[in-house]
């Protein structure tokens, strides 16, 4: 899979018709499954308790605020740890709370709008674990919850991989730690915050379809997108990227009650979306019962997980860690596969983790897959390699995805997610080859590509790919669309040689191949900080093809204090980053 494609694609663009139908009269007839023999096997049973790491309240629930506590203690510093929580809120007003958010912790509210669960205080993530540094602040969530701040701003400082979804805060919003040290980016959907979001030291920022009262500064790189109250468009100075609506969205599955009765919503497909989905009280979309999910628990293998797919289930990862020995493969339209509490999933074999069928609307939500110690070619794949179907009308959407090689242990693997499935969504993910914890090194977590675009007509909307061998991601779909993009070359480049690429110094972070005739991308960032060697140069961070229909918007790259230097911001454009400070080299649009 990883050997790309040199000429543009012409194929036929067919529909797949019938899977859904398909899909409930399997679930209404729960069918057994066949052994290889034509033996009978026992059907895999839907629905059943959330397992022993989903905490649930209500608000006459004795010492919330000593049990969350209790979690927060254990994951406040446990950045590779195993242990993974969700706190889940009924329903109801909960007063005098500070929920301090740690590692692989989601918190949310179990109502089908924010303002079901309302807490009169706080859900806070700050970083004195690390001395005041938000940088590793990764692997958490907060949604679908109302919060009357104490102070009247709640913060919120975090990185890479920890959405805030769904959110109502009546307040203001900051996004620094506290003494405001640094904070290295993150996203925002689908909530209103009633005062103003304060960044500060935040380095880049995506929020997609929301409403804000003010935002209060830049640093390099904030990008909005159907944001009412969102600043005008005025990159470079300020470094804001705007645009008044987003092309295709649909917001992540959630958990909820209805009654005493658990059940998954799904919320429909937007277009030129602009603002929250449930200002109108109930979201449009369809709510799916718990017991036509699988719950998954720790222990479970592929096996059952492919079998209960098969007989017409969804998926409901609880908090967990699961090794898998076969790839889980969803090739059911309409599958939801949503992970709570960053449930995460290890390919012990080299196997890829998870494939998508060239399928109508599987929605992939609130995963980490994590490479194992057996290199796998690819992690995840969306659609087969020539995949043709037109799934413009239900596209298959991929939010808060994440993959991580290494870091947590030796992990291998040579490109982490391909996707070959035409209208494809990717909605929020962070691709990152470690560059601390254990098990990284240049060739100890070799993964030469992050994310690779085959299919046509694919939007990313918060779209982060870090540290990779070779190319952070590569585009070789027409009409391909990324609204925020923000990358760092890998740090532990041991020379020159290492990155060379032919002729050309280093491998672009973001590469659209030559063969593609439209493209198009904003708000997009590439920071290289080679402090093995420092006199790495690398030739540019974006590389795409001169042509009318592939354009960019707001290009930045930045050489983190001088170690390491871009000649160009894309192709041969834009003046080069040097010296020994953090430079910022700007180009607002290509051509």
């Amino acid at each position: 899979m990883h050997a790309p494609p040199t000429a543009p694609r012409t194929r036929p663009r067919t529909r797949a018709l019938g899977f859904a139908a398909l899909a409930v009269a399997m679930l209404m007839s729960v069918p057994t499954a066949q052994t290889a023999f034509g033996e009978e096997a026992k059907a895999v049973p839907g629905g059943g308790d959330l397992g022993p790491n989903v905490h649930v309240f209500d608000p006459s629930t004795p010492d919330i605020q000593g049990k969350v506590d209790e979690i927060f203690k254990k994951q406040e510093s446990a950045q590779f740890g195993l242990d993974r929580h969700a706190l889940m809120f009924k329903p109801g007003t909960y007063d005098d709370i500070n929920a301090q958010i740690g590692f692989y912790t989601q918190i949310a509210g179990l109502g089908l709008n924010p303002n079901d669960t309302t807490f009169n205080g706080d859900v806070t993530v700050d970083a004195g674990w690390f001395d005041g540094n938000a940088t590793q602040n990764f692997w958490r969530s907060a949604e679908n919850l109302t919060l009357n701040p104490v102070s009247g701003t709640n913060r919120w400082a975090v990185s890479q991989a920890a959405p805030f979804r769904r959110m109502h805060v009546k307040g203001g919003l900051n996004l620094a730690p506290d003494g405001y040290g640094w904070a290295s980016g993150g996203y925002i959907a689908d909530s209103k915050i009633d005062g103003e979001v304060g960044p500060y030291s935040q380095q880049q920022w995506y929020t997609r379809d929301s409403s804000v009262g003010g935002w209060v500064n830049g640093v390099w790189n904030m990008t909005f997108s159907g944001v009412e109250g969102a600043p005008a468009n005025s990159f470079p100075e300020p470094p804001y990227t705007t645009l008044d609506t987003t092309p295709i969205s649909r917001e992540k599955p959630f958990l909820y009650l209805d009654g005493d009765d658990y059940k998954v919503f799904v919320p429909e497909k937007r277009e030129n979306a602009r603002g929250v989905s449930w200002a109108d009280g109930t979201p449009a979309g369809e709510s799916i019962p718990l017991d036509q999910f699988y719950v998954v628990k720790e222990g479970a293998d592929a096996a059952t997980i492919n079998a209960a797919v098969e007989q017409g289930l969804h998926l409901l990862f609880t908090p967990g860690v699961y090794h898998i020995d076969e790839t889980i493969t969803i090739d059911r339209a309409d599958t939801v596969a949503l992970g709570l509490g960053l449930a995460t999933i290890i390919p012990d074999n080299g196997v890829t983790a998870i494939k998508v069928g060239d399928v109508d609307g599987v929605k992939l939500a609130g995963l980490l897959v994590d490479a194992g110690p057996v290199n796998s070619e690819t992690l995840i794949e969306v659609g087969p390699e020539n995949a043709s179907a037109d799934h413009s009308a239900n596209p298959t959407s991929l939010q808060d995805v994440f993959v991580r090689i290494g870091g947590a242990g030796p992990g291998k693997a040579t490109t982490s997610i391909v996707v070959n499935s035409d209208d494809t969504i990717i909605d929020h993910t962070w691709v990152w080859r470690a560059d601390h914890g254990e098990g990284w090194g240049w060739e100890t977590n070799r993964a030469d590509y992050g994310v690779r675009v085959n299919g046509d007509d694919v939007l990313a909307t918060g779209l982060f790919v870090e540290h990779f061998n070779k190319y952070d991601v590569e585009w070789y779909g027409e009409r391909g669309r990324t609204i925020f993009f923000q990358n760092e070359k890998a740090y532990d480049a041991p020379n020159q040689e290492a990155i060379q690429n032919g002729d050309t110094k280093g491998y672009a972070a973001y590469r659209v191949d030559d063969s593609v005739e439209q493209h198009e991308g904003w708000g997009m960032g590439s920071y290289c900080y080679y402090n093995v060697d420092p006199t790495i140069v690398q030739e540019h961070g974006f590389k795409a093809p001169v042509k009318p229909g592939v354009k960019f918007h707001s290009l930045i790259v930045v050489s983190l204090g001088g170690n390491g230097q871009y000649e160009h911001v894309i192709n041969d454009v834009g003046s080069p980053t040097s010296g020994t400070e953090t430079v910022p080299s700007q180009v607002v649009n290509f051509p």
